[in-house]
């Protein structure tokens, strides 16, 4: 996380040069509605590749974006966290929408986003019979996100980070909850359909990249939330991605997990690639206090008709105790004294 504290004098001047410059502004406002490939950049900003590889390689250089790569991909993004983030904030507020270059700008940029989205649907349109047919197994998606709301409650938090995010519908959820969120995801494709709906939505707080949830390429103790929605049953292991999850935590941060009750279903091991066929409620509670964190609360949803097809779905919650075991000590001494 980058530091709050004020820039020198020095600094604050390496931060203006930077941003100092026509095609580089009209960068960081492009990022500011979400990340872009170079190639997407160039599209918009009709500017050969190295160009706009050297003004963005100066934007790095001044902490003002990120680059990350992503298989054969390189993605960058506008940095959110720091004064110089905050400048930078100041200085896309200055400037009027209605400027030739930005507002040309944002039409090809929308264009961009159209073609991500295309792209996207048709991937979806591909495997849709496969995903209605396992959606169509469990209690309805609208009864297990309004539990999540529940649970997660409506006090604004800082950060989110849902592991295996998939299309990033939990992205999508809880936007209206936290100031920043990343969704991590191991396939390409899933992460192409989770910018559309970021897209979509007009969801410019969160991001996503691929990554592997048993080595996150995150700073540990993060977030105050991390989700895992769906998708332990498709790890043999669950251990160390919920171990790696409990890392990411700040203290007092919470870890929620949405996935299947124990069930009989072993065709779901061939057609949709389950490596595990649910999980007991002691299961993952036992796995949440082996990872240090203190579970608050576990929910049923079973189905609601009679069909022996649907599967039970349960929700765990669990938080990191460490401010509240330094609280009950504070308040032990105090009683004591």
């Amino acid at each position: 996380m980058l530091s709050l504290s004020p820039l020198t004098l020095d600094e604050c001047v390496e931060v203006l040069k930077a941003a100092g410059e026509p095609t580089r502004l009209r960068l960081i406002a492009l990022l500011s509605q979400g990340d872009l490939t170079v190639s997407e950049m160039t599209e918009v900003l009709g500017q050969s590749q190295p160009r706009i590889s050297r003004h963005l390689k100066l934007l790095g250089e001044a902490g003002l974006v990120e680059r990350y790569q992503e298989g054969a991909w390189a993605y960058f993004r506008l940095t959110r966290d720091g004064v110089r983030a905050k400048l930078m904030q100041q200085a896309l507020e200055a400037a009027s929408p209605s400027d030739a270059h930005l507002a040309r700008d944002a039409e090809r940029l929308a264009t961009v986003k159209q073609a991500r989205a295309s792209r996207a649907e048709s991937y979806f349109a591909a495997n849709a019979e496969s995903w209605n047919d396992l959606r169509s197994m469990h209690v309805a998606d609208e009864t297990v996100e309004a539990e999540v709301l529940k649970l997660i409650g409506k006090t604004p938090f800082d950060g989110l980070l849902d592991l295996g995010t998939g299309t990033g519908r939990m992205l999508e959820l809880l936007a209206d909850r936290y100031r920043r969120a990343i969704g991590i995801d191991s396939s390409r494709s899933m992460l192409s359909i989770a910018r559309a709906q970021l897209d979509d939505a007009g969801i410019t707080h969160a991001s996503v990249r691929q990554g592997d949830l048993l080595n996150l390429p995150l700073e540990r103790e993060s977030f105050d939330v991390v989700t895992i929605h769906q998708v332990l049953h498709f790890l043999h292991d669950p251990v160390p991605a919920i171990t790696e999850a409990a890392r990411m935590l700040r203290p007092c941060g919470r870890l929620l997990v949405v996935d299947f009750a124990p069930h009989d279903h072993e065709d779901l091991r061939v057609e949709h690639a389950h490596a595990r066929l649910g999980f007991s409620q002691e299961q993952v509670a036992d796995w949440l206090g082996q990872a240090g964190l203190t579970v608050e609360k576990i929910v049923d949803l079973p189905p609601e008709s009679g069909n022996a097809r649907t599967l039970t779905v349960t929700i765990w919650l669990a938080r990191d105790p460490r401010l509240l075991i330094a609280a009950d000590e504070t308040s032990s001494s105090t009683g004591t004294a």
